[in-house]
């Protein structure tokens, strides 16, 4: 009895704290990790399920039945079957092709699942907002938010390697935090009042080390810009470098903005983009864009040891963004995504080493001359072209919903 008094005593310190850092503040008491191996990201996630006691989260965008997905729903099975409270959240368009038996597997287990905005189901749909972000949380107390989907692609198996990607683990106030956010997302997602998620009562000791992580959103439908506000942060505040990690290049116009202007003031910005592309048309996109950067100074490099899917970024060896979020207009203004923002030297320090190292060894720098060389006028009119189509697109999937939006 009195160690459920201690732990409810605890908890309730933790949710006085976390109500008084709204968004955009910044809790303290975190212990932080960089998960960058696809094996140790999904044998974290397996060792987060397999500990979890109250409850636990998983929300994510692609989950596959293959090996790796197979794993992951064993491991939320184990938790289920110990009567901890499980929640699945999938997208509803990039998730759809589950099998109705791989589904009836988890839901007779006890593992509560359900799709954001299946689609021509859901009461409020709109194509582009998209369940994007990846976060597992359990008992308020770890998490991870990253880049990966669960699926053999983002795992290192056998001989074959994870496409390039990263995690951030997470314990403390932030996993509190994150696990309110998961409560609401999945509450707004069931229709069934059974089915709703409840606050976990017990919450583990606050923890003694210090490191500043701040949980990041964008859902542009709701008004929430708050990654795409860090990313100008990184630019206008820089003093002395910005190095940008991302899969999808094709950032809005002020972000462009805060990029020239931070060159100018002589912050060294460098861009590591991706060489293999799982979506060329992407690829045509970022590169139209290559000119442009030259002419600010900006130094390109491109991944070619694999497929490229991270979303991070590190400013002046002193704090870092990583997450859903890749810095184009889809994850702007209509993906729903998640990113943590950590000040910490140390976290920023390993995050730049890796950076180093990757560069070093599995880039080549894209410099004016050699572009120029080996695209001809042609390739680059075509690039231009994918540019112009993939605004045009965009326009017409959320042209109703801009004037929605703006009319509220």
């Amino acid at each position: 009895m009195k160690k459920l008094l201690f732990q409810y005593l605890n908890y309730v310190f933790i949710r006085a704290m976390s109500r008084g850092k709204r968004s955009g503040a910044y809790t303290t008491h975190n212990r932080v990790e960089i998960l960058r191996s696809g094996a140790d990201y999904f044998k974290c996630i397996e060792e987060i399920a397999d500990g979890a006691q109250y409850s636990l989260h998983l929300q994510t965008y692609i989950f596959d039945e293959d090996e790796t997905g197979n794993k992951v729903a064993g491991a939320l099975i184990r938790a289920a079957k110990r009567n901890v409270q499980v929640y699945m959240l999938l997208d509803g368009y990039a998730s759809q092709h589950l099998s109705v038996a791989f589904i009836s597997r988890l839901t007779d287990s006890g593992v509560h699942f359900s799709f954001f905005q299946p689609l021509l189901k859901s009461k409020h749909f709109y194509f582009g907002r998209r369940l994007h972000h990846k976060v597992v949380v359990a008992d308020s107390r770890v998490c991870i938010v990253a880049g990966r989907n669960i699926s053999n692609r983002y795992n290192d198996i056998g001989e074959t390697k994870a496409w390039l990607d990263w995690a951030v683990y997470a314990e403390g106030e932030v996993a509190a935090q994150l696990n309110d956010i998961c409560i609401k997302i999945w509450n707004g997602s069931v229709i069934n009042k059974r089915g709703k998620a409840t606050t976990n009562p017990y919450a583990p000791a606050l923890l003694a080390e210090e490191c500043l992580v701040r949980i990041r959103r964008n859902d542009w439908v709701y008004k929430k810009t708050e990654i795409s506000k860090t990313y100008r942060e990184l630019f206008t505040g820089a003093h002395s470098h910005v190095t940008l990690m991302t899969s999808y290049f094709w950032p809005p116009q002020k972000l462009l903005k805060r990029m020239a202007a931070a060159s100018r003031r002589g912050v060294k910005v460098r861009l590591i983009l991706t060489a293999k592309a799982d979506v060329p048309l992407s690829k045509y996109t970022e590169r139209y864009l290559y000119q442009w950067l030259f002419r600010n100074k900006i130094e390109v490099y491109e991944y070619e040891k694999n497929v490229l899917h991270g979303k991070i970024a590190v400013c002046d060896n002193e704090w870092i963004t990583a997450g859903s979020y890749n810095v184009n207009n889809i994850s702007a203004f209509a993906s729903v995504e998640l990113n943590l923002d950590v000040k910490n030297r140390a976290i920023a320090k390993v995050v730049n080493d890796d950076f180093r190292e990757i560069i070093k060894n599995d880039c080549k720098q894209i410099t004016e001359s050699d572009f120029i060389a080996t695209n001809s006028y042609v390739r680059r009119f075509f690039y231009y072209l994918s540019y112009r189509f993939i605004h045009f697109v965009f326009f017409l999937f959320t042209f109703y919903f801009i004037q929605r939006r703006d009319r509220n």
